[in-house]
């Protein structure tokens, strides 16, 4: 179909095309199922912590294989995911054409969702997708996938119990009352950190709190007029804080870059292929490792409109070959920064130095994460290519589900799902990132599949010999003998 041939009919007739595209796929199929309990309880087939991009993907395509999932989230409807909260660029960094969570289905794209309201002159005039845009484009994915979200539920507690099902902990934030909840599995779609946090350097503990924040935390840019603000690195999360800064009217802005230079070249976007996507999860350990390691040495460049956001003001002053060695707080509240060209003093620090894979940070998981096997007990890399988050990344089964490690016992751990960020050594960047992101949602839901059917196969067969719906009613033919009786021949 051309561009041309989409025309801004509105979000309804768009709705309506979806419906046909469904009916022509025979999406979702019919139930198969069983319903089982356990002490009196329903058990729910899945349940996925995390209502982002990544959690109404997996929710989609889990449903358009059969299975129902209910999606737990902590934040307020409308707020899943970074996008309307601690994200900050202007626009998406991946091209607009990308399919994202689209599950193959046109009428669900980014592309269908904006030409249906908009046009095809405005979708050639768009260069990348806005931030808040692509977060209403979302929300009206879930509405469309009947995704089934719980808002405002924070998950405290899973628990394996080597029963057939996973229990949850959950707080509703508005009443502040607790729920259990029993799941046969659990999804975690907890995004870029969803097994640890931010990270900081050892030296943000010497000054004070409120004198520092993370890129990843909620703050509002306005704290920034006419103040002195550091940024601590020079990646995408970095242009953006920095850029918020600015635009808030900071006295300047500095940016502090460990390297002698700004990387330029994105070597993960030269990583990206259909091999890459449907067999990375198959290569042998070593080339995993190898390519994981090299991407990560050779870090991601920020994007050119987030860097020219920031270089555009006369105050903003980008500093590299410069590390932090020290810092005090200063008499007056502001900080003082010993670097390796001279002494900073600022009145806030932003760090833009990423997120680490960290279980501890993570006490919802505590029943089970020394358990976890990590790559660390499963591989030992080549000299010259050691890489802290390639240790501390699970080391995932075919369905991202977590193993258990030898000479620890944790039943039923495997009923865990980890469908994030660090799902990456195992799976390459299909539990997180917009360009593949369908992909590991449908390799999720048919590894579940299988998994289900392997539980239930007493269930299944027992419905396979109680199908009696005929074909043939016993009336389509009359019966005939075999040798028909003649007059005698006569010679």
């Amino acid at each position: 179909m051309k561009s041309s041939d989409l025309s801004p009919k509105g979000l309804l007739h768009l709705e309506q095309r979806l419906h046909q595209e469904l009916e022509l796929l025979n999406l979702p199929p019919k139930s198969w199922m069983p319903t089982l309990e356990q002490d009196g309880e329903t058990l729910l087939p899945v349940v996925i912590v995390g209502g982002g991009m990544a959690g109404l993907c997996a929710a989609a395509a889990l449903r358009f294989q059969g299975v129902p999932s209910m999606i737990l989230d902590q934040a307020p409807a409308g707020l899943e995911g970074p996008w309307a909260t601690t994200a900050r660029m202007e626009t998406l960094r991946s091209p607009k054409e990308l399919t994202g969570p689209a599950l193959g289905i046109p009428s669900l794209t980014f592309r269908a969702w904006f030409v249906a309201q908009f046009g095809d002159q405005e979708w050639e005039a768009l260069d990348k997708i806005p931030r808040l845009q692509w977060a209403e484009y979302l929300r009206w994915y879930g509405c469309v996938t009947e995704a089934q979200v719980l808002n405002g539920r924070r998950v405290e507690r899973v628990t394996p119990t080597g029963k057939g099902y996973v229990r949850l902990v959950v707080r509703d934030l508005d009443t502040n009352q607790e729920q259990q909840l029993r799941a046969r599995r659990v999804v975690l779609a907890t995004g870029r950190d969803g097994l640890g946090g931010p990270w900081v350097p050892h030296w943000a503990s010497d000054i004070p709190r409120d004198r520092w924040m993370h890129s990843a935390d909620h703050w509002d840019g306005k704290l920034f007029q006419d103040k002195r603000v550091v940024v601590i690195g020079a990646g995408a999360s970095a242009m953006d804080s920095a850029a918020t800064a600015l635009e808030s009217h900071a006295e300047w802005v500095r940016l502090l870059v460990r390297r002698r230079e700004i990387p330029r070249v994105n070597k993960s976007k030269g990583s990206v292929s259909p091999g890459m996507t449907h067999g990375y999860w198959q290569l042998p350990d070593r080339w995993k490792w190898q390519l994981r390691h090299y991407i990560n040495e050779q870090q991601v460049p920020p994007p050119q409109g987030s860097t020219l956001r920031v270089s555009r003001h006369p105050n903003a002053f980008f500093h590299t070959d410069i590390q932090v060695q020290s810092a005090i707080a200063n008499g007056d509240g502001s900080v003082r920064l010993n670097t390796t060209q001279g002494v900073l003093d600022a009145d806030y620090i932003v760090f833009s130095t990423g997120f680490r894979i960290d279980l501890a940070q993570r006490t919802e998981l505590a029943d089970f994460a020394p358990a976890i096997r990590l790559w660390q007990h499963r591989h030992r890399p080549q000299a010259g290519v050691s890489d802290q988050e390639l240790n501390d990344s699970p080391d995932l089964g075919p369905a991202f589900e977590f193993q258990v490690r030898e000479g620890t016992e944790c039943p039923g751990l495997e009923r865990i799902h980890c469908f994030c960020y660090p799902a990456t050594l195992s799976h390459g960047t299909v539990a997180g990132d917009i360009p593949q992101i369908s992909d590991g949602a449908q390799r999720l839901a048919r590894g579940l599949c299988g998994l289900f059917l392997d539980e239930d196969i007493q269930y299944h067969f027992e419905r396979l010999q109680a199908y009696a719906e005929p074909e043939l009613m016993g009336d389509e033919w009359a019966e005939s003998p075999l040798v028909e009786e003649t007059a005698p021949r006569m010679n």
